[in-house]
Parts: structure tokens; C-alpha cells; sequence
């Protein structure tokens, strides 16, 4: 099948389960999709089993050919931290500065660790020889949050702007802090390398550090572009060129792309951007890249559903997930927990803030893809089945009541 044809064929599942959602079941869209999605395998898988017409293995092939990974971290995934980063309210976001920096930093290292050490206890505890480096791969996987599928819910709802900043902006930039440490992590594990603390630092500095510079530069350049384009058409070109610009520069330079493409958003987000922008152009690029954010969604969540076809799940990988899913909640609730109290000690609302960032600190499309990006090795199948698991759960389950949770605590 051609790359146009995958692209349809993904297209056309994802319009129909968001059809369905729309008329029946009234989620959120990326929510209902996912669901939809599950249901729809798991018929395929109970059919196929019932009276063998091998759709389970053509779907298999399918899903191979639009390799999840290489689609999400090579593609779509700029895309999305861009659209995001424009959303972003930069004052409230400026206002909770160092909460974002000690939540993208220092709280997804602590989930790392946190739900490393957990897993490695777990799989024991079930009778899985993962050792612990393999572990610390697996924390990697699931520690950037994704919300994306919840902050509209959350808007509406009436969460404080700052709230919502230091939700979006943390999520933002996690994800690139997260793969960076998935990447050493995964080095260290696979090859059998030596933990070096040094290591790490060094792949911190020079990933996490170039993203931003690079993000900065892009930011600087688009902004004289704007001023010179005028045209709401060229505006339009300006600003795919840093999406896709910063974050294929960085790739091919051994730097963050997800750090510059989030770094380029809210440099384009900027008053000072804004400004030079035509009024027509911030209309079209506001509908535009909104309109992208939606679809790229609904698309990588349908392909999530139907990931589950390519899963192998013995007893004890079933016992392991089932208790990996409160871990990751745990893990989640210290990590935020410990990282915002030397920088979040005033304010009034400190347990509602807690509260809400646990809950909502959903995984998603980057933790699957990085899990499907493993290597082959007996390691690979344990921690692919834990991932998916805990992130079905944070999007279905997480996903699904956290209104209630705002509303407990930020009633309107």
C-alpha cells in the first residue's frame, strides 16, 4: 500500500470511530476514538478466534507498514508540540516559570526513578527477570505526560489560567526532557554501558541546551520573516518552516527536537511575534494549526486502538501491568509532589494544584511510540505491555473523570 493510501486508510478509521463518538457516545474526541478503537480490536481479535479469516494478521501487516514510531517521533509529533505551544497563555505561563521548569526537569527525572524502582520490584514480584536498567527504560517511556486530550475539557470547566499554564507548559516540555533520558537510558541498558551520572549531565546540556537555542534562533528569524511577509499566505509558510525547520535540524544534529519545536511555539505565541502578523494572518494561523492539533490527534489515537492487535499478554504480564497502573499513579503524584514544593510553597491552593496535576498527567502517543520503538530483545515484549496498559488506563480511565476532579477542587 502507498503512504497516501496508510494516510486514508487512517484518515477514514479515525472519521468513522469519531462519527460514532459524535453521534453516540459524546466523549472527547481523542478519548471516544481510543475507545472505539479498543472495541473494534478486540471484536476483530474475538472474531478471528470464532471463525479464523486471518483480518487480525492482515491488520498486523497494516500496522507494521505505518510504523507508529518513526510516524509520531519523525512527523507528527512536531507538528503537535507546535500547535500546542501556541495555545499557551505565555503570561501565566511566565508567572509559573519555575514550577514548569521544576516539573519538566526535576519532576520527570523523580518519575523516572520512582516508577524504575517500582517495575523493577513488580516484575520480580510476578517472576519476570527485567533488570533494573530495563526498568529505568520503561520509567523514561512513561514519563512524559500528554493532556492534550483533556485541556479543552479543562478550560471549560473554568480551571485558574495559571493552572492551565503550568499543565500545558509542563506537559510541552517534558516530552523532550523525557526522550532525552529515554536515549541515554535505553543506550545504557541495551549496550550493557556503565551508569555514568556524567553521561547523563552531558546528554542533558547538549540536547536539552541546543533545543533551546536552536528554538530561540528559529523564534528570532520567523519573527523578522513576519515582519517583512505582510501576506497572510506567507505567513502561513513562515510558520511551517520553523515547525518543521527547528525540529528536522535538530534530528539531524543529535539535539532535542521536541525542546526546540516547543521553544519555536511559544516564540511565535509571543506579543512581540504577534504583532508583526497581520490580522487575517493570525486568524488563518489560528484556525490552521488548531485544525491540525485536532486531526494528527484523532489519528495517532485511533492507531493506538488498534495497537493492541500486535500485543502478546501471558498471566504474569497481566498481574505485572495490572499493578504497574497504580505505580505510575504514585510515581506521578510524588514526582509532582516533590519537584514544585521548593518553588510552589505560597498560594492558597496547593492540594487542588496536586490534585489536578496527578490526575490529569495522562500518557499518551510519545510513550507508545517510544515503546514501539524498542530494539528486539526479550526485554521488549514485558515493558511494550505494561506501557500500553498504564497508558490506556491514564487516557480512559484518568481521562474520563478528571472533570469531576477540577470540579472538586476549583469549583467554578
Amino acid at each position: 500500500m502507498t503512504s497516501l493510501g496508510l494516510f486514508a486508510l487512517v484518515l477514514a478509521l479515525a472519521t468513522l470511530t469519531g462519527l460514532f463518538n459524535a453521534r453516540i457516545l459524546r466523549l472527547p474526541l481523542t478519548i471516544g476514538v481510543l475507545l472505539l478503537s479498543l472495541v473494534v480490536s478486540a471484536g476483530l481479535s474475538v472474531a478471528d478466534w470464532v471463525l479464523p479469516l486471518h483480518t487480525v494478521h492482515a491488520l498486523q501487516t497494516l500496522l507494521t507498514q505505518v510504523d507508529l514510531p518513526t510516524t509520531l517521533m519523525e512527523g507528527a509529533l512536531a507538528f503537535l508540540l507546535f500547535a500546542g505551544a501556541q495555545g499557551v497563555d505565555l503570561g501565566a505561563l511566565f508567572a509559573r516559570k519555575f514550577s514548569v521548569l521544576a516539573l519538566a526537569l526535576l519532576g520527570t527525572l523523580l518519575a523516572v526513578v520512582v516508577f524504575a524502582a517500582g517495575a523493577w520490584g513488580i516484575f520480580t514480584l510476578v517472576g519476570l527477570n527485567v533488570p533494573l536498567a530495563w526498568c529505568v527504560v520503561l520509567g523514561a517511556i512513561l514519563a512524559p505526560t500528554d493532556p492534550v486530550s483533556v485541556v479543552g475539557m479543562l478550560r471549560r470547566l473554568g480551571l485558574p489560567a495559571q493552572v492551565q499554564a503550568l499543565f500545558a507548559g509542563e506537559s510541552l516540555f517534558n516530552d523532550g526532557v523525557g526522550v532525552v533520558i529515554f536515549t541515554v537510558a535505553l543506550e545504557v541498558a541495551h549496550h550493557a554501558h556503565p551508569v555514568s551520572a556524567l553521561r547523563l549531565a552531558e546528554a542533558f546540556t547538549t540536547e536539552v541546551g541546543g533545543g533551546l537555542l536552536v528554538g530561540l534562533v528559529g523564534g528570532w528569524l520567523a519573527r523578522k520573516a513576519f515582519a517583512l511577509s505582510q501576506d497572510p499566505q506567507l505567513d502561513l509558510l513562515i510558520s511551517l518552516t520553523l515547525c518543521t525547520g527547528t525540529y528536522s535540524l535538530c534530528t539531524a544534529w543529535g539535539l532535542s527536537g521536541p525542546i526546540a519545536t516547543v521553544t519555536a511555539g511559544l516564540c511565535m505565541a509571543a506579543p512581540a511575534t504577534q504583532r508583526r502578523i497581520t490580522e487575517q494572518g493570525r486568524k488563518n494561523l489560528h484556525v490552521f494549526w488548531e485544525l491540525v492539533d485536532e486531526v494528527l490527534n484523532a489519528m495517532l489515537f485511533a492507531l493506538i486502538g488498534f495497537q493492541v492487535l500486535a500485543l502478546s499478554f501471558s498471566r504474569a504480564l497481566v498481574v505485572a501491568a495490572a499493578l504497574a497502573i497504580p505505580l505510575a499513579i504514585i510515581a506521578r503524584l510524588l514526582s509532582v509532589l516533590l519537584a514544585t514544593l521548593p518553588v510552589y510553597l505560597r498560594g492558597q491552593d496547593r492540594i487542588g494544584v496536586l490534585a489536578v496535576l496527578t490526575w490529569g498527567g495522562l500518557r499518551g502517543g510519545i510513550s507508545i511510540s517510544l515503546a514501539l520503538g524498542l530494539p528486539e530483545s526479550p526485554m521488549r515484549a514485558p515493558l511494550l505491555a505494561v506501557c500500553y496498559c498504564v497508558v490506556v488506563f491514564t487516557i480512559l480511565v484518568q481521562g474520563l473523570t478528571i472533570a469531576p476532579v477540577v470540579r472538586k477542587f476549583h469549583p467554578s
